[in-house]
């Protein structure tokens, strides 16, 4: 019981961080947040953090993981009223894009997070979406749909694609305009692995 009762502690104390955290991040920067001041907004000490994360860059890296799962759902949502696979995958990488502009998700994972964390190609949570983006290209390879193309690399470099796009509609000095060109070109790349014409919707 004890054991169990720790185990949600910690469980607990992990979210309150993360939380904080994300505030942080979001509304000044990971270089700026200070963890003395994170830990203190949740009343735990810089070993909660260290015992749970490792270090600072332990906890960004917890709290990209959040966001990036959440707009990985967000993308899916967007995909769900359309009529095929093809447009599914469509609407999901554009709308993954767009979501450059949301001021959290421009800061915390698309700026922040490859400036300290590395390369966003090796997240788990990126690899999370490409097995996901590796289904639905199979599926429509198998249904003749696309080109008889190798699944796994076309489905990495569509990943790649919107991560890209996204970097760099985050990263522009005019993201409203970098937007529609960016969802443009992923529409128009990904376009040249159909068979032929897209499907009608």
């Amino acid at each position: 019981m004890a054991g169990k009762r720790r185990a949600q502690t910690m469980e607990e104390n992990r979210a309150k961080l993360v939380s904080a955290a994300r505030r942080a991040f979001a509304e000044i920067g990971f270089a700026q947040a200070s963890m003395d001041d994170l830990t203190a907004e949740v009343g735990l000490t810089r070993g909660a953090l260290y015992h749970n994360f490792g270090d600072k860059k332990g906890l960004l890296a917890a709290v990209v993981a959040q966001v990036d799962g959440e707009m990985a759902e967000k993308a899916r949502a967007a995909a769900a009223g359309a009529s095929n696979d093809w447009d599914a995958l469509i609407y999901e990488g554009a709308a993954y894009i767009a979501m450059a502009l949301d001021p959290e998700v421009r800061r915390i994972v698309l700026l922040d997070g490859p400036a300290f964390l590395g390369d966003p190609s090796c997240w788990p949570s990126q690899n999370a979406c490409l097995e996901m983006t590796k289904r639905t290209v199979a599926g429509l390879v198998s249904d003749r749909v696309l080109k008889p193309v190798d699944v796994e690399a076309a489905a990495r470099l569509l990943s790649g694609a919107a991560l890209n796009a996204a970097l760099w509609v985050a990263a522009s000095d005019e993201p409203q305009s970098a937007l529609p060109k960016a969802v443009e070109a992923f529409g128009l790349m990904a376009a040249g692995l159909l068979r032929e014409k897209p499907p009608e919707g």
